[in-house]
């Protein structure tokens, strides 16, 4: 379903550049009021209250009022600009006080180069992982398979085989794959992931397409997931393949290259036993 309406993005140090520039103008020359300039791409309020916001439920409300239809959740001010962070709809966005502006783009820390913006919504997509229908899904487990990872995975989709080229360099994990055909770009794959589904040995048989191009031998009209594969990766917003679910539930997308995979694996599974810590007191 097409939402109706969604920002565009932007470069987030020229959008906060307009934003600083309006406010210094605002607060010494009353009389004029400086307009953010064109390459900010910022959103002109032209609805609801002029009356500032001063905490996330009145932020929230001029959102709603001037964006009629998006989703709006997730508000706390922000360690710059004044500026407050919201959710909107599956981004995040940032505005003023009086939601007079809204930008849309990443903020990075200049010291550490880190993507906060990105840290901080793979934090609030998060999928709790015992909500996973794992018995849909094919298991692999490799050594002693006590890291956990989930792929979405296309069978004619070419960054798939990289993935899969590159897990074979990862160990010590149990790797479950989820069969996401897209039909837009590859019609023939949701055919060849019931085949394989349908395989005596499912796992056995995935492995053997990525290496030699080979299907089993079967009509693939057996009861498979396929179906309910891709309403799961429709409700959990898989719009690319490979996508990526780490222990502690964080989304990524991307063949990941086998040492950056060992990174994420890691650190997944230390915020995973943080959060079950945190739970349980």
């Amino acid at each position: 379903m097409q939402r109706p309406f969604r920002l565009t993005s932007s470069a987030v140090f020229i959008a906060l550049a307009a934003f600083a520039v309006t406010a210094y103008a605002q607060t010494s020359a009353p009389a004029v009021k400086a307009s953010a300039t064109p390459s900010a791409k910022s959103v002109k309020a032209k609805a609801a209250s002029d009356a500032p916001a001063d905490d996330a439920d009145g932020i929230k409300k001029l959102l709603e009022d001037k964006f009629p239809g998006a989703t709006i959740s997730n508000i706390v001010k922000s360690p710059f600009a004044g500026l407050y962070e919201a959710q909107f709809d599956d981004q995040i966005v940032y505005t003023d006080a009086k939601v007079s502006f809204v930008f849309v783009g990443s903020v990075f820390d200049a010291d550490s180069k880190r993507n906060l913006t990105e840290e901080k919504m793979r934090k609030l997509s998060r999928i709790a992982w015992d909500s996973l229908p794992l018995d849909l899904a094919m298991k692999k487990v490799k050594g002693n398979g006590q890291r956990k990872l989930v792929v979405f995975a296309d069978a004619d989709c070419p960054f798939c085989a990289r993935l899969e080229s590159e897990l074979k360099n990862i160990d010590n994990v149990t790797i479950y794959t989820f069969l996401y055909p897209i039909d837009s770009l590859h019609p023939d794959s949701a055919r060849k992931s019931r085949t394989i589904w349908c395989a005596a040995d499912r796992q056995q048989a995935w492995d053997a397409y990525y290496d030699s191009g080979k299907l089993p031998d079967n009509a693939g009209d057996c009861d498979n997931p396929v179906a309910k594969t891709a309403e799961l990766g429709a409700r959990y917003k898989v719009n690319a393949t490979p996508t990526l679910i780490f222990a502690d539930g964080t989304l990524v997308a991307g063949a990941l290259p086998a040492a950056k995979l060992e990174s994420e694996m890691n650190n997944a599974e230390a915020e995973a036993k943080k959060l079950a810590a945190a739970k349980k007191s």
